[in-house]
């Protein structure tokens, strides 16, 4: 799950970390008060749930009030990366001696989290990690003991030289992992970590990406979800108990099982196609679980045919059957289906397919090259 910028700041501060005050505009007169009470110059940054904001124009300076409203009408409203901005941060600008970045991620290599930092902030960290590998010091965290001090200041002192300031981003790294561990994360980073005119440090920018699986016992953490930055189909496939991920080929999937459909999705390229999605319906036999993922996936534009493939286990192919049956009345399914049913019930889900005009084979390779084919006739 992703929290917005807002919302990271707010856990941060919580901690101790020193993070400059902000508030959350919808309109642009609520951006022209807040920016009123701060006075002087203030930054205007979209909230939503994407990188590059600065680069879409997401993120402005208002040297007043008046100008805080034109900016922010100008930001509420735009697109960035196919998400409409709803809201933004409006906080005082700070007078930047110095950026640096500071991040924590989830490592599966090392099954351990691993700090990253460099003197170069303010930018992507990918952008770095292609341009200058070397400027980035990675260090991986027991989580028996957490970051201990003198990792901390060790971490500290590859981003400043001055005394002061290392000690003050060696506490705030550790009140970082704090904040990290406590929000149950499998990213945490602030970018940038600054030192202003007068030396301090401060964290000017923050993000956080939840691990989905620590939501049920963090009920405060799971309530900062904003559907409305999500895409639609992910909320329509939460709130149906399937596991979706949407990808950016033309070919939709639905497949019972992690491994059968990465092995679909692995076979579908390698017949010349691009899948469209993961789409995991797991081992359950109810019928409105087929009907909910048609629904999901044909809210995709892109989307030129959908590939079924069932291996039946626990999963009945005669439910599975049942449940295209009953979407193919319930819902408009624009592009044409093709089916791979195998195991428990095989012989009825043909029948059941075969009494409502469908058809459906039951050799994986088949189905997937039929469903390539379908694509690229399409064009």
């Amino acid at each position: 799950m992703n929290i917005h910028e807002y919302q990271a700041r707010q856990l941060l501060r919580a901690h101790g970390i020193p993070v400059p005050p902000g508030e959350v505009a919808t309109t642009p007169a609520e951006a022209e008060r807040i920016a009123a009470g701060f006075g002087g110059t203030v930054v205007i940054k979209a909230q939503v749930h994407a990188g590059g904001r600065g680069k879409a124009g997401g993120v402005k300076l208002a040297g007043s009030p008046a100008e805080a409203r034109l900016k922010a009408e100008a930001i509420l409203g735009m697109m960035i990366k196919g998400l409409t901005v709803r809201q933004v941060l409006v906080a005082p600008a700070e007078d930047i001696a110095s950026e640096a970045y500071v991040g924590i991620i989830v490592d599966r290599a090392s099954k351990r989290p691993v700090f990253m930092v460099s003197r170069e902030g303010g930018v992507d960290i990918e952008e770095v990690a292609a341009r200058n590998p070397g400027a980035i010091r990675r260090l991986a965290v027991d989580p028996r003991f957490g970051l201990l001090s003198f990792q901390a200041y060790q971490l500290a002192t590859a981003l400043y030289d001055d005394l002061k300031q290392q000690r003050a981003c060696a506490r705030i790294l550790q009140q970082l992992y704090a904040a990290f561990v406590a929000a149950g994360a499998s990213l945490a980073e602030i970018n940038p970590l600054v030192t202003n005119g007068t030396g301090e440090v401060k964290a000017l920018d923050a993000k956080m990406n939840i691990d989905d699986n620590e939501l049920d016992r963090r009920p405060d953490i799971a309530a900062l979800r904003d559907t409305s930055a999500e895409p639609p189909a992910e909320t329509l496939a939460r709130e149906a108990g399937l596991t979706f991920i949407k990808l950016d080929g033309d070919i939709g999937n639905v497949v019972n099982g992690a491994g059968l459909a990465m092995a679909t999705m692995d076979l579908i390229k390698y017949y010349g196609g691009e899948p469209a999605n993961f789409l995991d319906i797991g081992g359950s036999s109810n019928p409105e679980k087929v009907v909910n993922a048609l629904r999901i996936i044909t809210t995709d534009p892109n989307v030129k045919v959908i590939c079924f493939n069932i291996f039946g286990g626990i999963t009945r192919c005669d439910d599975v059957a049942n449940g295209i049956v009953e979407a193919t009345r319930r819902i408009h399914i624009p592009v044409p289906l093709v089916i791979r049913l195998t195991g428990t019930n095989e012989a009825e889900a043909l029948r059941i397919l075969a009494g409502a005009g469908l058809s459906a084979t039951t050799s994986m390779d088949e189905v997937v090259q039929q469903a390539v084919a379908l694509a690229k006739n399409q064009g």
